[in-house]
């Protein structure tokens, strides 16, 4: 019997139309639609459903449609096919916003406590750099080594008063020959250079609103400390295999102590497929939008399966799977 792990996608996963067949054909995926509408306060449902994509790509909408949509899939999976998560699933795991999403399907967290936590992660990113000042940018062909390598040498001396250099650091270690790297812009400008200059396959900055993932994120860091504390995680159903760890964990005072070092902290999303390979997963179920995590588990892990569940069409398949 295969051994499966539940995995939920991140932002870069959006898009205009996501979840719209799923509410026309399954009324608790309406219903998980209209829980997190009711509980932000506004038609986050439409502007997934009909856009303008303007507006859904905003982090502070982003994350908490991405959760909505992975958790509409979920429970039409449960509801069609008889079971309940932890009854298929030996572990959790999701990248960046999608841990939030993990904990949600492992009972952690509620929709409600999830969607708010979301709206208040992504807008204090937002607020955490002003416009421009931030960046970030995919090398492509390169390994974590070699882009530690580019951030310390695109970095620039410290200033002779203050002492502080430039921001730069890897953001998502995402296995396959993808790293992420995230800080100020002038300094992943010269990154991308510096990465030609060595023979990096492809350096390409990312159409991002703000550099997540790295120190300049401590002002959100701050504030998801302080959601945290009014919003603590129970202990989930099934373990989480976290960014920041890439460990399985189930403790909700390491979960809560994580998710606050997740905003400024490396996403370590190679080591959590490894992880959850040596757990004994043979099978990833990538639920929600997108097939980016499905995809780089397929570099990662290439005797496991893969597959992802945005659609009608998909829960049908991944119901023959499971």
């Amino acid at each position: 019997m295969p051994v499966h792990a539940f995995i939920f996608p991140g932002q870069g996963s959006q898009a205009v139309g996501m979840g719209r067949d799923l509410a026309a054909a399954f009324a608790v995926a309406r219903e998980v639609f209209e829980e997190v509408d009711e509980t932000l306060r506004q038609k986050l449902s439409k502007l997934m459903f009909e856009g303008p994509g303007e507006d859904l790509i905003l982090t502070e909408n982003t994350q908490p449609a991405l959760m909505a949509h992975s958790m509409a899939v979920l429970r039409v999976l449960e509801k069609e096919g008889g079971f309940s998560l932890r009854q298929k699933a030996v572990v959790v795991a999701g990248h960046s916003l999608g841990e939030y999403t993990a904990l949600a399907a492992a009972g952690a967290f509620s929709i409600t406590d999830a969607a708010r936590l979301l709206k208040l992660r992504g807008q204090a990113m937002q607020k955490a750099v002003p416009a421009g000042e931030g960046g970030m940018a995919a090398l492509i062909g390169a390994d974590m080594d070699q882009a530690r390598a580019i951030c310390e040498a695109a970095a620039p001396v410290p200033d002779s008063e203050t002492n502080e250099r430039q921001v730069i650091e890897p953001a998502n270690d995402n296995g396959g020959g993808q790293v992420v790297i995230s800080g100020h812009a002038a300094a992943i400008d010269r990154a991308i250079e510096i990465a030609k200059e060595k023979g990096v396959r492809r350096a390409l900055k990312l159409p991002v609103s703000a550099p997540f993932h790295c120190a300049l994120m401590a002002p959100a860091a701050a504030a998801m400390a302080e959601a945290l504390e009014r919003t603590a995680p129970r202990a989930p159903l099934v373990p989480v295999v976290a960014n920041v760890s890439a460990a399985k964990e189930t403790d909700p005072a390491t979960i809560r102590d994580l998710l606050v070092r997740q905003v400024t902290a490396t996403v370590r999303w190679r080591e959590c497929v490894q992880a959850m390979t040596a757990l004994g997963v043979d099978s990833f179920v990538e639920l929600g939008a997108g097939k980016v995590l499905s995809g780089l588990v397929k570099r990662i892990a290439p005797d496991a399966a893969a597959i992802s569940a945005a659609t009608p069409a998909d829960v049908e398949a991944a119901l023959k799977t499971l």
